[in-house]
């Protein structure tokens, strides 16, 4: 008797994974030089400047039965390639992720526009008008200046903030996905750990608000 007759193979066995999804779960310490300059780190950074004022704008908008899921639907789409099939009707859902995903966008946008000024400020170094490096951690010289604020705050926070804003997207996707979408599952989750990482983002900016 033939082995695959003895032993058939499960109706629902599941995909194996590809190449490419293989070394899509794997990252290396190339993935992370690159993704500052992948075109999707790009787009993220894109979504995270418009989720604040399209949702905002969303919930009048969703207050008067407009089109906001489809709206908030089209900016994920284009812009982080979230695919989310149309539900034959938001209704509340609409309103509340309008409502819900506010918090998260702007301390989305906060953190990653306060990262970015970060790597530009401290790669920028010389260029500063405060930049005196007999006062500075690395001088008295300017290139020793420039080194420990290039390549300390520079680019580390160039290779760190894409990651950031990753997993703000991430969050923000579900959102969109559980309430905008078919997929409800651990919605309630994700709606209490975007919350939860709102309140901690906006506790930890106090210290740094006061040294500006």
């Amino acid at each position: 008797m033939d082995l695959a007759q003895r032993h058939p193979a499960p109706d629902h066995a599941p995909p194996r994974p590809t190449a490419n999804q293989a070394a899509a779960g794997r990252v290396g310490w190339k993935g992370i030089l690159r993704e500052p300059f992948r075109a999707a780190t790009w787009l993220r950074l894109a979504y995270l400047l418009l989720a604040l004022p399209v949702g905002i704008l969303c919930v009048p908008i969703a207050l008067v039965g407009g089109p906001a899921g489809r709206i908030q639907r089209g900016l994920a789409r284009r812009l982080l390639g979230v695919e989310v099939k149309d539900p034959r009707r938001t209704g509340p859902l609409a309103l509340a992720h309008a409502v819900i995903s506010l918090p998260l966008n702007l301390v989305a946008l906060t953190v990653s526009a306060y990262f970015w000024t970060v790597v530009v400020i401290n790669l920028a170094y010389p260029l500063r008008p405060d930049s005196d490096p007999s006062q500075a951690w690395g001088g008295p010289t300017m290139a020793g200046a420039w080194a420990v604020h290039g390549i300390g705050g520079g680019v580390s926070f160039l290779l760190i903030t894409p990651w950031v804003m990753k997993g703000f997207t991430l969050l923000q996707t579900r959102l969109v996905k559980g309430f905008l979408g078919g997929d409800r599952a651990g919605l309630l989750k994700a709606t209490w750990i975007a919350l939860a990482v709102a309140a901690l983002c906006a506790l930890l900016s106090i210290p740094v608000i006061h040294q500006l």
